[in-house]
This record gives structure tokens, sequence and C-alpha cells, in this order.
């Protein structure tokens, strides 16, 4: 049941132009349907590998089998407090997650909607002034996604350089420069939760550092857990979500022009653009000794639930290596799936969504500038570095 594969490290998963890491995954449903990789995390260890999206959804379903609480961020700092709620099990995490929903839920997002389009406009308009080409990356899907984060927090975006930099280091980096991205993001939020005790400003972190469960406030621990994957979630995912999703466009020109006809097909053909291009790896911990269709897993045995390989399960999507923009019933799990679901996923959505109405209202028929690549990778969270686009 060993199998030598690894999001890391096997062909295609390594930082190259042109690379589609998504495809090159795809390939292990000619495997079992469960395997054990003796090298599939960023420091090393080994995982189980469930490949369908049946099963995936078996383990994230089952907390009390498989704990959530892998310490992510903390084990860069040779740490164990987890981020909350995405790292506490039941019962304590459904207390946060009440805690929570309410700033995140549709409604709260339809409120900040004109926010989000306003600003997806400004870095348009910007862009299109001086230019008819742009990397997309740098000048669009990184300000635009980060932005909107930063100001749902609270934050200004006068630093966001510093910020992306520190995500892309925690999430792509050598361990080295995972630390200090690690460090530094945690003396950021504990500094800002110490300004917010002092003076509430009436946003998300006045809001942590003033909430109560179970009738007593957050301890200072509970306050950087909700604080740091907060901020490491809005840095990282939703740009690179934008980036896959216009390089796509720009490689299928039928695609482009469809939703550049017929607006209204956004909606639904980001949804299979989030199946086709999903980025993140879960991570669970057997929490017992368990036979789980025949492979023995063993309490403290990590199991992968990688995003990219259940929403290209052949069992699951018809032609899953197909990109259809039309799909209908897209059961993907590109925000994961069971209690620990993205809390942040209604905000994810409306941001590509909104993204993608603007580029494509503003920017006429664009392509992958002649004489560059886009560089993708593999690895817990799958990336695209740069994406030069021109139009005309």
């Amino acid at each position: 049941m060993v199998r030598d594969f690894s999001l890391f490290t096997s062909p295609g998963m390594q930082r190259m132009p042109n690379g589609d890491p998504h495809a090159a995954v795809a390939c292990v449903h000619d495997a079992p349907p469960i395997f054990y990789s003796p090298n599939n995390t960023r420091d090393g260890r080994g995982t189980w590998v469930i490949t369908r999206a049946k099963d995936q959804r078996r383990v994230l379903q089952d907390t009390a089998t498989f704990s959530s609480h892998r310490s992510i961020f903390a084990s860069a700092l040779g740490e164990n407090w987890p981020m909350i709620p995405l790292e506490l099990d039941p019962p304590a995490h459904g207390v946060f997650r009440s805690l929570l929903n309410p700033l995140f839920s549709p409604k709260r997002v339809m409120v900040l909607e004109p926010v989000i389009r306003e600003r997806a406009i400004t870095l348009i308009d910007r862009i299109l002034a001086p230019s008819t080409s742009c990397d997309v990356m740098k000048n669009f899907a990184f300000p635009f996604a980060v932005s909107i984060f930063l100001g749902f927090l609270g934050l200004s975006d006068k630093e966001l350089d510093t910020f992306v930099g520190w995500g892309r280091d925690l999430l792509h980096g050598e361990n080295v420069k995972r630390t200090a991205a690690a460090l530094a993001i945690l003396g950021f939020i504990d500094e800002l939760a110490a300004m917010r005790r002092k003076e509430p400003a009436g946003d998300f972190m006045s809001f942590a550092v003033g909430a109560q469960v179970n009738g007593r406030p957050l301890t200072d621990e509970e306050v950087r857990g909700i604080g740091v994957l907060l901020f490491v979630a809005g840095l990282d995912t939703v740009a690179t979500a934008i980036g896959f999703d216009l390089a796509h466009l720009a490689r299928n020109l039928k695609d482009q022009q469809l939703l550049r006809s017929e607006p209204d097909r956004i909606g639904l053909a980001s949804e299979e653009l989030l199946r086709a291009y999903s980025t993140v790896q879960m991570i669970r911990v057997a929490t017992k000794d368990i036979d789980f269709d025949g492979a023995p897993i063993r309490k403290g045995d990590y199991i992968s639930c990688a995003t990219m390989i259940a929403n290209r399960d052949p069992e699951e999507f018809e032609c899953p290596n197909t990109i259809d923009l039309a799909r209908e019933d897209n059961r993907h799990t590109a925000f994961a799936h069971g209690p620990h679901r993205c809390l942040g996923s209604h905000l994810a959505r409306r941001e590509i969504v909104i993204g993608l109405e603007e580029w494509l209202s503003r920017i006429p028929d664009f392509r992958i500038k002649e004489g560059t690549a886009p560089i993708t990778f593999g690895g817990h969270v799958f990336g695209i570095e740069n994406l030069i686009l021109e139009w005309s």
C-alpha cells in the first residue's frame, strides 16, 4: 500500500513554466483509493493519501476518529497551539464556530459587496490607463484579494507587499523562511491585539479581544489562534484562485468569450474553476487505530485529503480533467467538507466572482503575453507565481 508519490516532489509538482500541477496530480486515480506516501508534508512526514471524494468526505466528517488539530502554523515555531476554529475538534470547535459564523455569513458578505467591487474596478482601471499588459498576480490578484481581507480585519493595505511576502514564505518557503514568516505574523497579531484592547476600533480584532465564549473572555492564546488563522487565510488562496482562473481563460478563448458575452454564467463557471484548480491539501490526524478499507491506519498517523485530488475523481465527476464551465451539480470540496468547511467561503466566492466580472467587463480579449510563461507549483498549497497577460 506504499506508493512513491508526493504533492511536493512528484513529477509536475516542482516550479516550472507552463506547468499543470492539477493535471499531474490527477494520475493518482490510477492507483488504489488509499495508499501510503512516505514523504507528503512540508517537513517530510508520511501520510495516508485518500484519493476518492466520497472517502475524503468520510474522513472530514468523522471528527472523532480524524482530528483537525495538527498545529500547521505553530509547528513552524516548534509549538503546539491551534489556529481557531480550524484546528479545534468538537465540541470546542462548535463553540468558536458559532461565535465567528455571523461575521462571515452571506448577509454580511452582501454588505461588503460594494466595497469589493469598487476595489476591483479601481485596480483594473489603474492597470488599463498606462498599458496593454500586466502581471495579473502582482497588479491585480494579490492587491485585490489581500486588500479586501485586510480591510475586513480593520487593517490598511499600506503594508500589503510585506504581508503577502510573509504569506508566501509561510506557505511556500523553505523552513528558515517559514519560521521567520511565522514569527513576523505572530508578532504582528499579538501587537494588534494589544492595541485593540487599549483602543477598540470596531474591526475584527476589536471583536475578538472583546468576545466571550462560555461566559468568559477569550484567552490570549485563543485571540492569537483566531487572528493568525484569519490573517494567513486571506493572504494567498483567493488570489491564487483568480490567477488560475484567468490563466485558464487566457488559454481557452472560447470560454473567455462565453463569459464575456454571457456574464450571468460567471457564478456557475467559477464553481467549475474552483473544482478544477483547487489548491489546498487538508491533513487530519488519526485519534486511534483504525482499519480504513483495508488500510491499517494507526493512532497519530497523518491522513491527506487533498482537494486537488478529490476534485479530479472520475467516480465523482464525469470527464474530471475537462473544464466544463456549464457543469452543474458540482459537489466539489475546494472549501473542504464537514464541520471544518472553510469559514470564509462565502466571502472568497464573492471575491472571485466579482474579480472575474470586472476583469472581463473592462479588459479586452486577453491572452498570455508572447515570450512569457506562468510558473506554477505544487505543495501543501498549489500556486501560480506570475501571469503576464496582454491585450490590444
